[in-house]
């Protein structure tokens, strides 16, 4: 099939990549001329592991091509797939200009009867919105389905290949057999249903999760107070199927590209129709206080954060992604600069553009004369710590693992006091 995919970030890019990689004649559209010109040199735009092995693989077999030019890529596309970001807007509601302006050049370069596919995490009643500009820029005919993804940073490629489920939204036989066919080469359920229980799905699912985040994060908490582990605890909670053990891993919280837009926007649709969403409201006010307790037990150990150092392992809201969009590193760096902090923060990939952060090159530089280490990302690379070394290059011996990662013995061993999330600290010589 030709495949048109207008945006080429880490829904877009991997969506067209994953098409192409199916046997899919697939043009890549985004209207960023730079990020065209290294797609089209090899150059990948953001990390995503697997990625470039696929785009690479593909556009050597002339199966993806990219481009900044609609007419290019939308004549001819049995489907057009919109894959733009869908940002927050300063009132938590979805800003829609991406969308918008992809309908219309969609409209404007329609040839043929083609399925409009939004991928775009978008507010219920987008697939109607959507028509109604293609309507105003052609006479052609068209359909548009409702198709969200299902992809999470850092194994997006994988969820691609393998997904649990395909979601596909409207109420046109003609689109559901174009739909078919594309992903006829997946195996895996395929949901059919209408446009807007598509599009509420996508942020039923995301609000859920977040959701059972910021429950497992209380639940840590109450396991610090109590003596609890909270890693035995989510065991035993996770082994129940009503429950299963995906998302329950405690921690600093949620962050990213999805879920904190995502919530907000499923709050608004919740304010925009008067029904209250008492449940959202409490995992996100449960997923800033995950957060600001980590500097609070930092600033407890270490009696001031002014003028301390600070070092921080993690910048990306987690691991194997340079995405920092919302992080819960950049709350916990913030947070301890608004308290006097001096902070170095080292992440494998992903850079921070704060100037009163020092940003070095190795997790020992961080750490280097520090009274403090936060590990705020679960990178591979921090879970193999020389303990012994990171010892003897700071100035102080408090760690403080917002991801557990770390062998808790070990680090007392090494002479460290541990913290970590919902499970008992580690004292040196206790």
């Amino acid at each position: 099939m030709k495949v048109a995919v207008v945006g080429t970030g880490y829904v877009g890019l991997v969506s067209g990549a994953c098409l192409a990689d199916l046997g899919h004649e697939v043009i890549c559209i985004d209207t960023d001329a730079e990020k065209i010109a290294k797609l089209e040199a090899g150059i990948m735009p953001i990390f995503e592991q697997g990625l470039e092995e696929v785009v690479k693989r593909n556009a050597k077999a002339g199966r993806i091509r990219f481009t900044t030019d609609f007419s290019l890529g939308v004549p001819g596309a049995e489907v057009v797939s919109v894959a733009v970001g869908t940002p927050s807007a300063d009132d938590g509601s979805v800003d829609m200009k991406y969308v918008d302006a992809a309908a219309a050049e969609i409209g404007k370069n329609l040839s043929a009867y083609a399925v409009i596919a939004n991928k775009s995490t978008v507010p219920v009643g987008t697939a109607e919105r959507v028509t109604n500009i293609i309507r105003q820029h052609t006479e052609q005919e068209f359909d548009v389905v409702s198709n969200p993804e299902f992809l999470r940073e850092g194994t997006a490629v994988f969820d691609f290949s393998k997904p649990t489920r395909i979601i596909i939204g409207t109420d046109s036989e003609r689109a559901r057999e174009v739909m078919r066919k594309l992903y006829a080469h997946i195996s895996c359920q395929k949901i059919e249903t209408d446009a807007v229980s598509a599009e509420l799905t996508k942020y039923a699912c995301n609000t859920f999760l977040a959701t059972k985040i910021s429950f497992i994060n209380e639940v840590a908490h109450l396991s610090e107070a109590v003596g609890a582990d909270v890693e035995a605890v989510a065991a035993g909670m996770g082994s129940d199927p009503r429950i299963g053990k995906e998302f329950l891993k405690a921690g600093p919280g949620w962050g990213g590209g999805c879920f904190p837009k995502d919530v907000r926007a499923f709050l608004k649709l919740g304010e925009a129709h008067g029904h209250a969403m008492p449940l959202t409201n409490a995992a996100m006010a449960m997923n800033k206080l995950a957060r600001s307790r980590i500097v609070d037990r930092l600033e407890r150990e270490l009696g001031s954060l002014t003028g301390k150092k600070i070092g921080v392992l993690g910048v990306a809201f987690k691991g194997n992604t340079d995405d920092t969009r919302e992080s819960p590193a950049l709350d916990i760096i913030n947070e301890c600069l608004r308290r006097g902090a001096v902070v170095a923060v080292y992440d494998p990939q992903a850079r921070f553009g704060d100037g009163a952060v020092a940003q070095v090159d190795s997790l020992f530089e961080a750490a280097r004369d520090a009274e403090a280490l936060v590990i705020a990302t679960e990178w591979e690379e921090f879970r193999t710590l020389d303990l012994d070394k990171m010892k003897q290059t700071m100035a102080g011996d408090l760690i403080m693992d917002a991801r557990n990662l770390l062998d808790a013995d070990a680090a007392e061993r090494s002479g460290f006091t541990y913290l970590r999330v919902g499970r008992k600290e580690k004292r040196k010589g206790i």
